[in-house]
């Protein structure tokens, strides 16, 4: 059976603290994972979490800030160091590209990572992965930023019973079209997961979470520091829950916090987003995806 969770590696904002490491996120999707915003100790975050360098099909930095990119050259000579073989998808702002040259090249290292570079500029991109469609679009930050929309495309379910019922097996079930591809099939929605980390509220921000099953969002502040979050290019934890709710989320899984706030505080970003059923992430947190849509 496929496994579809996110692995989280990560939870602080700009300053790790005791209890939340520096960004770190893995999404695991059949077999292939995509990591996102690999932060300072995402090495050792992973191995505390039982991932491995192997794993890795994607990488994806929102954006230059060190909270968000440190962890890139650990990953990139663990790639090199492993003897990964399969591509990996190297997906980072363009106008950042400089800084991705530094990390990717910050010491000296052993073996080779092999790295598919996307630099994404402008109004985004989507590029094609295996069994999704993985889209960028920027986002409004103090700094060129960009959130992700993963995408399964819809499908369909074959009916065993009804396949029989037509004597129809093997080979022959994929040559199926027109009827009695209706009658012996169902739809089958594809999945949808949103990744937008630093950002004030604008018009992308609901195009990535709109009707996804997944919505991993920065909720770096509390109501008390709104004004601080529009100044710095933040959300709040309330800001948060309103996209959740506007786009249809399904999960709404909250991360990114300011150290300011302690273990006494975390109640609070829950309450004020306000989502029945959110997650406030912690380190090594493993929460999969919710089960598929009704048709």
């Amino acid at each position: 059976m496929s496994r579809r969770e996110l692995v989280v590696l990560g939870t602080a904002g700009a300053v790790p603290t005791r209890r939340r490491n520096h960004n770190g996120y893995l999404l695991r999707w059949d077999g292939q994972a995509v990591l996102f915003d690999p932060g300072e100790g995402t090495q050792r975050q992973m191995s505390h979490a039982g991932a491995s360098a192997t794993e890795l099909h994607w990488v994806c930095v929102t954006h230059f800030h060190g909270d968000h990119s440190l962890g890139v050259p650990g990953i990139v000579q663990r790639l090199g160091r492993d003897g990964v073989s399969h591509d990996v998808h190297a997906v980072f702002p363009a106008e950042g590209a400089e800084y991705w040259e530094r990390l990717k090249f910050a010491t000296s290292y052993y073996g080779s990572a092999p790295l598919v570079e996307h630099p994404i500029s402008g109004d985004g991109e989507t590029l094609q992965g295996n069994g999704f469609t993985l889209a960028a679009l920027p986002l409004d930050h103090s700094i060129a930023t960009y959130g992700y929309r993963l995408v399964e495309p819809d499908g369909r379910t074959f009916l065993p019973e009804k396949l029989r019922a037509h004597g129809i097996s093997g080979a022959a079930v994929r040559e199926l079209s027109g009827p009695l591809l209706e009658e012996c099939s169902v739809p089958r929605p594809g999945q949808k997961v949103a990744f937008v980390m630093d950002t004030r509220l604008c018009d992308n921000v609901f195009a990535l979470a709109e009707g996804v099953d997944m919505l991993i969002i920065e909720s770096t502040f509390l109501d008390s520091e709104e004004e601080q979050a529009r100044e710095r290019g933040h959300l709040t934890a309330r800001q948060a829950g309103e996209v959740a709710r506007a786009c249809g989320v399904r999960t709404l899984v909250l991360t990114h916090f300011s150290e300011r706030y302690t273990e006494s505080d975390d109640r609070l970003f829950l309450e004020q987003a306000g989502f029945p059923g959110a997650v406030l992430a912690h380190d090594l947190d493993r929460i999969p995806l919710p089960a598929r849509r009704a048709n």
